[in-house]
């Protein structure tokens, strides 16, 4: 932690230097001679070498893209319930079930016919072939047992349709129907979302449209857990513009196997659009903006001296300096405020 009596000094010398009869921008031989004469204490540090990333803040809404109601495909009466709310469900699992009774007897029945119109057909086969029945008739045969097939699918798939399955994978958000309940076709019996990977989408001002690509890195956070990191990816731009607010629309997926997300959650998420690998990297604290122009003040000999920089990437209060500085240089962090080229200071980590 930094000690706070640096800047009570530097406050102090402030009050000293601004004295009555001195304007904005000047001030007297005396306060030149103060200024020059008595060291500041400051605090130092040096610049370090890593990556940086230039980032884009955006807040969203999270959702899931994997969301189906489970409906009813014929009717009846639920006898059977074999998952609740909460229940985490795969793909095809039989959720619960119809009485299927008369189904099951009306699938047997067109079983049975289109079995007896098989075995007509067989018989019929052997006499057509010498010649003792008309190819008409013989053709009528077919047509009837291939009628009767697609009616005993029709039965077969109806039955089939009162065990209800789940169709996608996922957790049961709502149970919509009560066991002993009549329900008819269509009718919805329960509701599946996905939670593994959701989905959220970005709104990407036009200005900065061009620094962002499908496959681009995001990470997000949420403020039920504050500080912890999620990550998301960029998986499509979309090409038209949303004349209402002349933004485009980014879709990013979220990796949440983890299930510490919920759709619902209102997020904060930061995009890396460029990196810059091993980049000079200084606290943002220590950059001076003064006289349309950035600096930083270095020690040097037990004197401050102004040092003109170019910056790149801004991120997570570090600043990027690409000319004006060297590695082994010590930078002022704290202090600088009313520092001059010249000043002299004392030093410490």
């Amino acid at each position: 932690m930094h000690a706070h009596h640096p800047l009570l000094t530097v406050l102090a010398l402030s009050a000293i230097a601004a004295l009555p009869g001195c304007g904005v921008g000047e001030a007297s031989s005396e306060t030149d001679e103060l200024d020059v004469a008595t060291p500041v204490p400051v605090e130092v540090a040096y610049p370090i070498r890593a990556d940086i990333f230039a980032t884009y803040h955006a807040t969203t809404t999270i959702l899931s893209d994997a969301d189906a109601p489970v409906l009813a495909r014929v009717p009846g009466e639920l006898v059977q319930l074999f998952v609740e709310e909460g229940d985490r469900v795969v793909r095809g699992q039989v959720l619960a079930r119809l009485d299927g009774a008369r189904l099951r007897l009306e699938m047997l029945e067109a079983s049975a016919k289109l079995e007896q119109a098989r075995k007509d057909l067989l018989r019929y086969t052997d006499l057509a072939e010498r010649g003792l029945v008309s190819a008409s008739m013989f053709d009528g045969l077919t047509y009837d047992v291939d009628a009767l097939l697609a009616n005993y699918e029709i039965r077969k798939l109806n039955y089939d349709y009162s065990t209800i399955r789940a169709p996608i994978a996922g957790i049961i958000s709502s149970r919509d129907v009560k066991l002993g309940q009549n329900v008819e076709a269509n009718a919805k019996l329960f509701h599946i979302t996905d939670t593994s990977e959701l989905i959220a989408y970005l709104q990407i001002p036009q200005s900065e449209l061009a620094k962002f690509s499908a496959g681009h890195t995001a990470i997000l956070q949420v403020a039920s857990m504050p500080g912890v990191d999620f990550a998301a990816i960029i998986v499509r731009i979309s090409p038209t513009i949303n004349i209402s607010n002349g933004t485009f629309r980014a879709t990013a997926f979220v990796d949440n196997r983890a299930h510490d997300l919920a759709p619902g959650m209102f997020a904060r998420f930061s995009i890396a659009y460029e990196k810059h690998h091993d980049a000079l990297i200084v606290p943002a604290e220590a950059i001076v903006e003064e006289d349309n122009q950035t600096s930083i003040y270095v020690v040097t000999d037990g004197e401050a001296i102004r040092r003109i920089v170019a910056t790149g990437i801004e991120s997570d209060n570090r600043v990027e300096i690409l000319d004006g500085l060297a590695d082994d240089e010590q930078i002022i962090i704290v202090g600088h405020t009313g520092l001059r080229d010249g000043s002299k200071v004392i030093a410490s980590n």
